[in-house]
């Protein structure tokens, strides 16, 4: 893979409860409204389980994820492809943490600061 080792550690506070935090995370109907217009395969379950593969493009980056751990308040995806790393997720009640750690010609802060407010805006969006 060709690019820089970057990592980033974010954490925001929400209006919103630790359910909805993530529903919004590990339920595709969710996800695919607040992360638009990034695309994911078809076919996917109602929730993101471990062990299950799935495709993400934004334009012509493509990345592929694996689920590699969801419990009741994180997710993590390990990833290859447009990034090489992987990417946790840790919540709770009114609060959301981002760490992602790969290889990548992509600006991934960036990408994880845009992502993370827009899931703020969609989860005050759907709390009102």
């Amino acid at each position: 893979m060709l690019g820089t080792f970057q990592q980033s550690n974010l954490r925001i506070e929400v209006e919103a409860s630790e359910a909805l935090i993530r529903d919004c995370l590990i339920c595709p109907d969710q996800f695919r409204q607040w992360l638009w217009p990034q695309q994911f395969s078809e076919g996917l379950p109602e929730k993101l389980e471990s062990g299950l593969t799935f495709t993400s493009q934004l334009g012509p980056i493509k990345i592929h994820h694996r689920v590699d751990q969801v419990t009741a308040n994180s997710l993590h995806l390990l990833m290859h492809g447009g990034i090489d790393g992987f990417h946790q997720w840790y919540w709770g009640e009114g609060w959301l943490q981002s760490r992602i750690e790969g290889v990548s010609t992509l600006p991934m802060n960036l990408g994880q600061t845009v992502s993370l407010l827009r899931l703020r805006q969609f989860l005050t969006q759907i709390s009102a």
